[in-house]
């Protein structure tokens, strides 16, 4: 990507907005407004919004209009996601949408340093980019994709790296699941502290 001026996070690459329930994680289930922003340097294979990759796809957006965007939706939850989020400065945004008196909800992989001011932060890790030991001690919530039964030590791995306060889920992969879905009630059954997330959105088939 080449050189963009953000403007300090004034302005940001947005993918799209959208509001719908909370599909995976803690919040599943919960109303809340999406703010997609695009770019990511991770590179999952299984990737569902690949589409975002690359930032300079996407149109900059004035931060303010993003803020203005969710204030005018009935959601009192935000989440960020992407791409990665934190590949851009985020105070702007997150302090906007706090004024306006949202709930704010970050997804990441964990590979760029914490910025802007979120109410809880679901960490993502992935093997071939593992996340920074800054952003596990801050993770409110760890969610690893299981593909295979590989994964399972390598989420071990990372639930060893975040805070004991943290939540800690397992999510198979979606085009897998029917393979590895046994293999994770197996293991949450084994070790208690573990707890599954479903793509609930996608078997309801909403966005």
């Amino acid at each position: 990507m080449k050189e963009v001026d953000f403007e300090g996070g004034r302005k940001l690459p947005l993918v799209e907005e959208f509001y719908t329930v909370q599909g995976e994680g803690y919040h599943s289930g919960k109303p809340a407004y999406f703010i997609r922003l695009g770019g990511c340097d991770v590179g999952c294979r299984w990737c569902d919004a690949k589409f975002t990759w690359k930032a300079e796809q996407f149109p900059l957006v004035d931060a303010e209009k993003i803020v203005a965007a969710a204030a005018s939706c009935e959601a009192q939850a935000i989440v960020v996601t992407g791409g990665e989020p934190l590949k851009y400065p985020m105070g702007v945004l997150t302090e906007g949408l706090h004024k306006a008196g949202l709930e704010i909800f970050l997804e990441t992989s964990g590979t760029y340093p914490m910025s802007g001011e979120f109410d809880w932060v679901c960490l993502s890790p992935k093997r071939q980019r593992p996340p920074l030991d800054s952003m596990c001690e801050v993770a409110d919530e760890l969610k690893v994709i299981v593909e295979s039964a590989d994964d399972f030590e390598w989420a071990e791995q990372c639930a060893r790296r975040v805070g004991d306060k943290c939540m800690l889920y397992l999510q198979p992969e979606w085009s897998r699941y029917d393979e590895v879905v046994g293999d994770i009630v197996e293991f949450v059954k084994k070790n208690p502290r573990w707890n599954i997330s479903l793509q609930a959105h996608k078997f309801m088939r909403i966005p």
